[in-house]
């Protein structure tokens, strides 16, 4: 089953025209790094916070701000990185490296979930200046160890 579909991914015309054309693919991997460095980038500056640096900035500030560009750099991120898959599907699908850095997405999004459905509910106590709970801490130390792991697999890819 998932072979047919793969196959058919691979076969389709928006990945025939992207793996023909001179520019699609580059551009489409240019707006995937584009997003990835901002999805990183802010996920980077709050894990900062989170393990005790950057103190003069407000846990619910940073939660605001750098949570909507991680969002935004979704809408760049996704649908570059489906069509990025579309055009070497069947490849891809079997290749080590591209299966442990989605397995490390999906671990990232878990750290996430967890500290802005859990730890963060009780940010209020400790928002600025106070020392933050050891699960805050962890949530950064975690998240900092698994996006670098997902740029080392994704870069990876290509060799493996």
């Amino acid at each position: 089953m998932w072979q047919g579909i793969l196959q058919g991914l691979e076969g389709s015309g928006v990945a025939a025209f992207i793996r023909q054309s001179i520019w699609a693919y580059p551009a489409v991997e240019i707006l995937h790094i584009s997003g990835f460095v901002m999805l990183v980038g802010s996920a980077f500056v709050f894990d900062l916070r989170l393990i005790g640096r950057l103190r003069s900035l407000p846990i619910t500030d940073a939660v605001h701000h750098l949570t909507r560009w991680a969002r935004r750099s979704f809408a760049l991120v996704v649908p570059s990185g489906f069509l990025l898959f579309m055009v070497d599907a069947t490849t891809l699908a079997t290749n080590p490296a591209f299966q442990i850095k989605l397995l490390l997405i999906g671990c990232a999004a878990i750290n996430a979930a967890f500290f802005h459905w859990v730890t963060f509910r009780k940010a209020a106590e400790w928002d600025s200046g106070a020392t933050l709970p050891g699960a805050a801490r962890l949530a950064g130390v975690v998240s900092i160890v698994l996006w670098f792991s997902v740029i080392a697999f994704g870069r990876l890819i290509a060799y493996v």
